[in-house]
């Protein structure tokens, strides 16, 4: 009458898109957002939206499968996640909500995807081939997996989410512009009286008169009468100090300048943030992108982020272009090889 089974029973659970992977991802949510990975703040949403807005409005030659929307995702996922996975169908780009993979040096080689769907997920089974896979931030311990920027900057990421935190409590559960009027003693009735005439007096003269004396004979002192504040002084936390250089921090994290947000920033400080983020964050994200579709779909696939955000200088290029036309002038006057003019200055 042993009660126990002597030979273990094969345990089956659901994966991917089933009920206990929905209850770890919503708790891995929660754990993630009370850990400091500051995604639910603006700072991050708003760099977040421009990866997500930069990749939509990029020119896409070579295939029609990278779509505005599919972009969109692409940009969404890679600044959150680190990595987004899309199932190539005849009719588009499918995307995939979780997703698990097998490596062969390093490479993976098929993937078992979860595709969310209105009614409920379905589980599909593809081979490397079938699937596009971008990521960034891999590290060599894992080069199959992408890291996100929060990710990578979770000490200051857990700062920023700390103090908007606490800022968010204390204009809420503070006592701002509250203040403790001293009363000579009166029975907790009249107090309560006197109190709630104070209330909705905004912008008016008060006046309140005791006749009731302290036990030294006397009246009490004038200085008795000071009321005191209950408002928290921030300035002596660095609160405010902390937190824009938090913020600066997460922003340029994601590659965008911090005088971006800067209230005193001009036109020309603009310019150069669009140029930075262009040219030193979306553009390698796109040429990774362009890449792993060329690889799949078997075809030269390029992805220009650059002309329809305009970061560029025009005017600068037009005095080059003028420059450029008056050299190669010069030189074919002086008989020289305009090609090998252009080699020498590395001009391709």
């Amino acid at each position: 009458m042993w009660p126990f089974n002597r030979k273990p029973k094969e345990e089956t659970r659901s994966s991917a898109s089933g009920f206990t992977a929905e209850i770890m991802a919503a708790r891995e949510s929660y754990i993630s957002g009370s850990r400091g990975i500051a995604e639910l703040t603006g700072t991050a949403q708003s760099c977040v939206s421009m990866w997500e807005h930069g990749l939509t409005i990029a020119d896409v030659e070579g295939t029609n499968l990278l779509d505005p929307a599919s972009l969109a995702l692409i940009g969404r996922s890679l600044a959150l996640r680190g990595e987004a996975v899309f199932l190539i169908d005849g009719d588009g780009l499918i995307p995939c909500s979780d997703w698990d993979l097998r490596t062969k040096n390093g490479k993976p080689t098929a993937y078992r995807l979860s595709i969310s769907e209105a009614g409920g997920g379905r589980t599909e089974t593809a081979l490397a081939g079938e699937v596009l896979h971008f990521r960034i931030g891999c590290d060599v311990a894992s080069p199959y997996h992408g890291q996100s920027p929060l990710r990578r900057a979770q000490l200051t990421a857990g700062m920023l989410n700390s103090v908007e935190s606490a800022l968010a409590e204390v204009f809420d559960c503070s006592s701002l512009g509250s203040k403790v009027l001293p009363f000579p003693e009166q029975p907790e009735t009249d107090m309560e009286t006197l109190g709630r005439g104070f209330r909705g007096k905004r912008g008016r003269i008060l006046l309140r008169e005791s006749v009731t004396v302290t036990s030294a004979g006397g009246p009490t002192p004038s200085s008795d009468w000071n009321p005191s504040d209950l408002s928290p002084d921030l300035q002596k936390s660095m609160s405010i100090e902390t937190l824009n250089a938090a913020r600066n921090s997460i922003s340029s994290v994601f590659g965008v300048l911090p005088g971006m947000f800067s209230t005193a920033t001009t036109g020309p400080m603009i310019r150069e943030a669009q140029r930075h983020l262009a040219q030193w964050t979306l553009a390698p994200i796109g040429k990774t992108i362009a890449q792993e579709t060329s690889e799949k779909m078997g075809t030269e696939i390029t992805l220009d982020v650059m002309r329809p955000l305009q970061a560029f200088d025009a005017g600068g290029r037009a005095r080059a272009l003028t420059t450029i036309i008056q050299a190669l002038g010069q030189a074919k006057e002086s008989g020289i090889d305009p090609n090998e003019a252009l080699k020498l200055v590395d001009w391709d």
